[in-house]
Formats: structure tokens, C-alpha cells, sequence
């Protein structure tokens, strides 16, 4: 059984009752269901697909959190062999919310940033939910630093729903940090692209997302607050985090039409977490082509990287 959101109510409802028929069938106490089965099944899909064709920003809100969402790891295990992550900033400490390490992908050399927000409780804990302290991002610069001065191409895996705002973070710099990381991305001398997975939150996501490619999955999203943050400055009121969603432009779609990202990953129908390998393996194939891409047209991609940003917002 999956964890159903609100707006899945009707399929959780039929899926519930297949649950029990399988039960009733598999224990003998029960005449032959396969067919009610099979009438269940086809319907639950037809309902999945009518409920998934009309999202509305804030239900992909949701799905983009969704505890059962594939995360940085696991895109590291299934997509990259030979993993060595690197720990720390030099500086201060260790930052488990942000993930970083050199890795082999396609067999070629590759430098690996992701923002971890754990599975479980506990996990969740160790790694902050994914919000990352100065030193997470100081930890990436010295990555990154290290992948341009070898000549290493750099993915990131985006998954935050936002920096880290503790007092602790702020004396250490939380600004400068994401400023010195956001600079670090402009400037490489190698390949980058950036993943958004799950949520792309505030600065936080910035840092690590500013790359030559930046692709989001279907129903991730990417935004400059979240939208109970919006709801609050906005109205005072975070239960209109809905009406802040809707007019944000959060979502992939609306960022494709903008031309803030690059394209689109289709996830499986229902969202990554019903298909976990599949999307895992549709977002390995977008990066593979990404960086072809990037190889065939040469040139410089500081420079490439600079148009980029700088034709955000034109002739919209």
C-alpha cells in the first residue's frame, strides 16, 4: 500500500478493496475474484489518470514532497558506480544534508552533489530534512573546486525545502555560503547539470542548480519561498499556501514556458514513488543525453552558462 494524499481518496479507496480481495483469495475462504479483480484494477488506473491529467500547482506540491519520493541516494546507487563521497568543509564541519563525492557514470569520471533528506525518522534527523548549513555548501565549493581543477564534469540532485535558518547557520554565514556556492556554479570550467527530484527551494536550491542544463522532474517543484512562505508574507495567512502555489509558478511546466529550466523528466502515472526505478532510470537517460549535448556543441561553458541566466525574463 502506498501513502495515499488527500486527493488520491478514490484510488486509495478501490486499491484498498483489491487489497482485501488478494487477502480473501489467498486464504481460500473466498469463490474465484480474479475477475472482480482485474474490473477493480482498471478502474483504479482510469482513476489515477483522470486525478493525474488536472493537477493543480499545490497537489503537485504535495507530490514533489511525498515521504515515498526517491531521493538523492537512491539516485546515487542506481545511477553511479564506484562512489567515493568526500566529507566536510575544511573549515568547520560536516553537513550530512548535502551529499558529495566523485563517482564514475556511463564508466566516465563525475562529480556528484545532492541534497539527502533522509527516509525515515531518524534518518530525516541525521540528514536535516535536507536543509543544508554553511558547511553543506562550503562542502560542495571544495567538490566543485576540485572537479574543475581536474576537469570532471559535476551533476547535482536537487531535493530542499530551503537553507537551513537557525541562528547557529546565520552566524556562520549562511548568505556568503550560498553566494560563494550560486558563483562557484557560474564559474566552472566543466560541464554541469542540475536535477531538480523533488522540491527546488529558495537559495538553497540555487546554489547547486545553477548549471548549464537544468532539468526537473514532472512533478517536482522550484520556487524562490515555499508557498506556506509566500502565504505568509503575502496574507498572513499560510493555510493560502494553494492560492500562493497557483500564482508562484512553481511547478515544471509553467518553468519550461518561462525558460528558467531546460526540460521536463515524464514520471511514471501516479508520481516517481510508484515506480521508483523507473523514474530513477528516466533521469539517468536525461542526464547521458544532457551532457552528449552539451559535448556536441563545445565552446565555452562559462560562457554558455552566462547567456543562459542572463536571457531568463526576455522577450516573455
Amino acid at each position: 500500500m502506498y501513502n495515499y494524499l488527500d486527493f488520491e481518496k478514490p484510488v486509495a479507496d478501490l486499491e484498498g478493496k483489491i487489497l482485501e480481495l488478494k487477502k480473501l483469495s489467498d486464504s481460500g475462504e473466498a469463490v474465484d475474484v480474479a475477475e472482480e479483480i482485474l474490473r477493480l484494477e482498471k478502474r483504479s488506473k482510469e482513476a489515477l489518470r483522470d486525478i493525474y491529467k488536472a493537477l493543480s500547482p499545490w497537489q503537485r506540491a504535495q507530490i514533489a514532497r511525498h515521504p515515498d519520493r526517491p531521493h538523492c541516494m537512491d539516485y546515487v546507487e542506481a545511477l553511479f558506480t564506484d562512489f567515493t563521497p568526500l566529507a566536510g568543509d575544511r573549515a568547520f564541519g560536516e553537513d550530512q544534508a548535502v551529499v558529495t563525492g566523485f563517482a564514475r557514470f556511463n564508466g566516465e569520471p563525475i562529480a556528484v552533489i545532492g541534497q539527502e533528506k533522509g527516509d525515515d525518522t531518524q534518518s530525516r534527523l541525521k540528514h536535516n530534512f535536507g536543509m543544508a548549513r554553511p558547511e553543506g555548501y562550503r562542502k560542495a565549493v571544495r567538490v566543485m573546486d576540485l572537479a574543475d581543477r581536474y576537469g570532471i564534469p559535476v551533476v547535482s540532485l536537487v531535493d530542499t525545502a530551503g537553507a537551513y535558518p537557525g541562528i547557529g547557520a546565520e552566524e556562520r554565514g549562511q548568505a556568503e555560503a550560498i553566494a560563494r556556492s550560486t558563483s562557484k556554479c557560474l564559474s566552472l570550467t566543466v560541464p554541469n547539470i542540475s536535477v531538480i527530484i523533488g522540491e527546488g527551494g529558495s537559495g538553497g536550491a540555487i546554489a547547486i542548480a545553477t548549471a548549464n542544463l537544468v532539468y526537473m522532474l514532472e512533478h517536482s517543484i522550484y520556487s524562490v519561498i515555499s508557498p506556506e512562505g509566500a502565504a505568509s508574507i503575502l496574507w498572513h495567512d499560510s493555510t493560502r499556501a494553494k492560492d500562493a502555489a497557483t500564482n508562484m509558478k512553481i511547478t515544471a511546466q509553467d518553468l519550461l514556458q518561462l525558460k528558467v529550466i531546460d526540460g521536463i523528466i515524464a514520471e511514471p502515472l501516479g508520481g516517481a514513488h510508484r515506480a521508483r526505478e523507473t523514474a530513477i532510470a528516466a533521469t539517468g537517460e536525461t542526464i547521458e543525453k544532457g551532457f552528449r549535448e552539451l559535448a556536441e556543441r563545445g565552446g565555452d561553458y562559462r560562457e554558455h552558462r552566462r547567456e543562459k541566466f542572463l536571457a531568463i525574463g526576455r522577450n516573455l
